[in-house]
């Protein structure tokens, strides 16, 4: 397994390998667990070599202090990357993903008025900038993003159809914590006592599609919210349910279009998402 840290570098180790075959790529932000490398592993499977990324990328974060907390642990990365199969580590410092500042605007329309878009400004543009320049940089023929970040995944499928990128978007399943909380590299800022209550958002979603149907949709996600804020470790931003297709809010149950329902939720200073189909 190499580690690059620059373009050049990276162009470079994976020469060879484009002659021969397909690439996949993991774009992550570090702070690895379960959830990643189940996404690499995949990949692994699906393509002659694997790129994975580790860039915290600064311009999807809103709150700055946020930035400053999120886990960087890249020696531990590495060890556990190194079980997987992945032949390329990108690890590139600010200055080679934004040489210069990036100005783009990118316009996702109704895919991002929503949930995400609504309570973090800013944050898919932000995405968008550094997972263009990233395949831009990496030129995969594969990218691998988990379900977990449902909106995010909607919003990249977006962008590679407006940028017309002969890129391949593989959703992949979420995957759990033992209790049932989403893996995600912020439940390492959970302590011990949170982690465990964490799980009351898993588990309120499950017994809401329990009730699908059975009660309106708007009597649904007030129990959803009302439910999981009766945890005094937990207190919810969000929870919406929409279309699987334009993420727009549904008012009614319609077997026809598939429903996901979608929640933010903050336990102690610990922002986490998580989200349940429907149908």
């Amino acid at each position: 397994m190499l580690l690059v840290k620059t373009v050049e570098e990276l162009q470079n180790s994976l020469k060879k390998v484009r002659e021969l075959g397909t690439i996949g790529f993991v774009p992550t932000m570090g702070a690895l667990h379960r959830g990643h490398l189940s996404l690499v592993k995949r990949a692994v499977t699906e393509n002659m070599a694997v790129v994975v990324s580790i860039f915290v990328n600064p311009t999807q974060f809103n709150d700055p202090g946020d930035l400053e907390k999120y886990p960087r642990t890249l020696e531990s990365d590495l060890k556990l990357l190194e079980q997987t199969g992945c032949k390329v580590v990108f690890y590139p410092g600010a200055k080679e993903v934004y040489p210069e500042p990036d100005t783009r605007q990118f316009n996702f329309g109704q895919l991002e008025t929503g949930m995400e878009g609504k309570h973090r400004p800013g944050h898919f543009n932000g995405v968008a900038q550094v997972v263009s320049k990233l395949f831009d940089m990496v030129k995969p023929h594969k990218a691998y993003f988990g379900l977990k970040d449902f909106q995010q995944l909607a919003i990249i499928k977006a962008m590679v159809k407006q940028l017309n990128l002969d890129i391949e978007i593989v959703p992949c399943e979420i995957v759990r914590e033992a209790n049932g909380l989403a893996m995600s590299s912020r439940n390492e800022l959970l302590t011990p006592e949170e982690r465990k209550n964490a799980a009351h958002i898993f588990d309120t979603l499950k017994k809401a599609k329990k009730q699908k149907g059975k009660i309106s949709v708007s009597e649904l996600e007030n129990w959803v919210i009302k439910t999981i804020n009766e945890n005094p470790f937990l207190e919810v931003e969000y929870f919406e349910i929409v279309d699987n297709n334009q993420l727009q809010p549904v008012n009614n149950w319609n077997e026809n279009i598939k429903t996901i329902g979608c929640v933010a939720a903050f336990c102690g200073n610990v922002r986490l998402i998580d989200n349940i189909c429907f149908n």
